[in-house]
């Protein structure tokens, strides 16, 4: 297969941070390890302590002189940061990425929350930046050492004394003392981390925090009027259960007579008819319903056993969470917190699933529950799709995006809006036990939307499938995906191959997440089309099958809203339990097969996955160009 120049298609200027590999410009953001909620502080010197800080998560990326600030969910808040950001770029660093969080302090040199909402509106000078962890260093991605590690070369390249960029301080041990300290002064609460843990960009289980009082984020999803005022009474609030927008009661004291018509003006343009949620009907009597768009922060004393909050007090709005990812947060016992493997139970272990090489259950599970570190960054907090096959790949096997409780409370679901208006879940899962359930239930396949929870709308890459035609042999499809590779490198998008575990191969480019899907599947498809009629004996676009005949199909299609592709390092039903696995473009050049690795080769891939030349995998900051 010849190697042609695709004429149709205008290298755009390359927009800034647009490398994988450049270390001088600042890191491109990657998702954050986030913690899960337990009932205690778990006990034992593994375990280092520290401050739960009342603000905003961030990373901070340095490099090339520039700085960028973060938000947990990608968003690029960097003009809110400035007294933070000019300060960073004045380290001894090349490059560095650091997570931590935002804040403003009171006088007792407490982190208020209420305090950084103020400051975000017009004070941005008053902010100041903890940070906890050191993801990258001068080009070495160091999320692989142990977090004592990280921490003290955190340490080392913040100057002491700096009034904006301060270090967390932590403890071993003793954790249970420390918070009842922490809830003495008023603080939130305590965050617990295994030292000896890796940073993964999940919930995996070796961080978790535990709180003072309990606090979350609730969907403002309207209000009652006041009849002493121009505004309102209190905020009518919704949470998403079983991926559906529920009731969760009503909030009335917190605010300031700013923040009341603040939130007036906010929530007019969004009034609608007819009711957002289901509420008793004496409870949101005269109520004005709102489309679900503002998150709020809500501290309260309990859930009632009809799932409405006691005692609420409003804090703030969250700008930087999707109300499509507000779920109930619910304590996990202690105990079971940095426990080694996911704790589920998978029952029938001996049952053989792929009779043709006498691969069990068991077998299967061993592999997920192996690969879940490395599968989880690419899986976790994004819509899926299963490949579910209770009785073995040669039976009856089916797809499942939505549940209807059926998993458990490991295996979550996010509301989403389908085409006609209403809203459906859709199954997602963010920790190791939600993709055992889901092993334990009989998935063998996990299949991924292009988009995270945090805000479904925007796609976080593009995924271009060669497809070959039958008689077409994986030589075509290696020159197809190198032709592809300098195709996207022409008009400024980095990319990396995707063996799927089936016949071809996936070309990748990470995006960062703005653009909407309406653009990127126009993208995608001017694209593929541009190809095919450049090369018509190689590649084709076109849908029908027999049009395809002798080959390549450029399947355009995984990059639109609700379309999935298979993630990384799941496992395929097909002969010889192939597993799907990202590569280099060096390692692509030797590659025998599309099926190369196989479920037996989980050691294999977690050594790759941990080596300096995969580190950069899925993760630029790249946004989608003109064509």
């Amino acid at each position: 297969m010849a190697r042609m120049a695709v004429k149709s298609v205008n290298p755009p200027r390359r927009r800034k941070g647009s490398s994988l590999k450049d270390a001088q410009k600042p890191p491109a953001f990657r998702p954050v390890q986030l913690a899960q909620l337990v009932d205690t502080v778990p006990a034992g010197d593994r375990w280092l302590h520290e401050m739960k800080y009342d603000g905003y998560r961030t990373l901070i990326a340095i490099g090339g002189g520039d700085a960028r600030g973060y938000t947990r969910s990608g968003l690029d808040w960097s003009d809110r940061y400035p007294a933070i950001l000019e300060e960073a770029r004045s380290l001894a660093v090349s490059s560095a990425l650091i997570d931590g969080e935002a804040v403003v302090l009171d006088r007792d040199g407490r982190s208020s929350f209420q305090a950084l909402q103020n400051a975000l509106k017009g004070a941005p000078g008053q902010i100041d930046f903890y940070a906890f962890d050191l993801l990258e260093l001068n080009g070495e991605d160091l999320t692989g050492l142990p977090l004592l590690e990280r921490k003290q070369r955190l340490q080392a390249i913040l100057p002491a004394g700096s009034s904006r960029l301060r270090y967390s301080e932590h403890i071993v041990g003793n954790g249970e003392r420390l918070l009842g300290q922490f809830c003495g002064a008023g603080l939130e609460g305590v965050i617990s981390k295994l030292a000896s843990s890796k940073y993964v960009g999940s919930r995996s289980g070796s961080w978790v925090k535990t709180k003072c009082i309990k606090r979350q984020e609730f969907v403002i999803v309207g209000w009652t009027p006041s009849d002493k005022s121009r505004t309102f009474r209190s905020l009518i609030l919704g949470l998403h259960d079983q991926g559906h927008l529920r009731y969760a009661g009503k909030v009335g004291t917190g605010f300031g007579t700013d923040e009341l018509f603040r939130l007036m003006e906010l929530m007019r343009p969004l009034e609608i008819e007819g009711p957002t949620v289901e509420a008793p009907r004496a409870e949101v009597r005269g109520a004005h319903w709102i489309v679900p768009k503002l998150v709020a922060e809500i501290a309260y004393t309990e859930m009632t056993n009809e799932g409405t909050l006691r005692h609420p007090s409003y804090l703030g709005l969250r700008a930087d969470k999707k109300p499509e990812a507000v779920v109930l947060e619910t304590e996990a016992p202690a105990a079971t917190a940095g426990a080694p493997g996911s704790g589920v139970k998978i029952s029938n272990r001996e049952r053989v699933i792929y009779p043709e090489s006498a691969i069990t259950k068991g077998e299967l599970a061993d592999y997920y529950e192996a690969v879940a570190p490395i599968m989880l960054p690419w899986v976790g907090s994004r819509p899926i799709s299963l490949v579910r096959c209770p009785q073995g790949r040669a039976r009856k096997c089916f797809f499942q995006k939505h549940d209807a409780g059926s998993f458990g409370d490991a295996v979550r679901h996010v509301g989403i809006l389908e085409k006609d208006g209403h809203e459906e879940p859709y199954l997602y899962i963010d920790t190791p036990a939600g993709l055992m359930t889901c092993v334990q239930m009989g998935t063998i396949e996990f299949h991924g939307w292009g988009a995270r929870i945090e805000d479904v709308e925007k796609a976080d890459r593009l995924v271009f499938d060669l497809d070959p035609d039958v008689g077409l042999d994986f030589e075509n499809v290696r020159t197809a995906a190198f032709h592809f590779r300098d195709i996207l490198r022409s008009i400024g998008l980095e990319t990396f191959p995707m063996l799927t575990g089936g016949k071809g191969v996936h070309v990748i480019a990470p995006l960062t997440p703005r653009a909407e899907w309406p653009e990127v599947k126009d993208f995608a498809h001017r694209l593929a089309l541009a190809v095919a009629q450049s090369d018509p004996e190689n590649f084709t676009a076109a849908l029908p099958k027999a049009q395809r005949k002798g080959r390549i199909f450029v399947d355009y299609l995984r990059n639109q809203r609700g379309a999935t592709a298979v993630m990384p390092y799941a496992v395929r039903a097909r002969e010889g339990a192939p597993v799907a696995a990202p590569i280099t473009w060096k390692e692509m050049e030797t590659i025998d097969k599309p099926s190369h690795f196989c479920i037996r080769d989980a050691g294999e891939l977690l050594r790759r996955a941990g080596s300096k030349a995969l580190s950069n995998w899925g993760r630029a900051d790249q946004e989608l160009p003109d064509l």
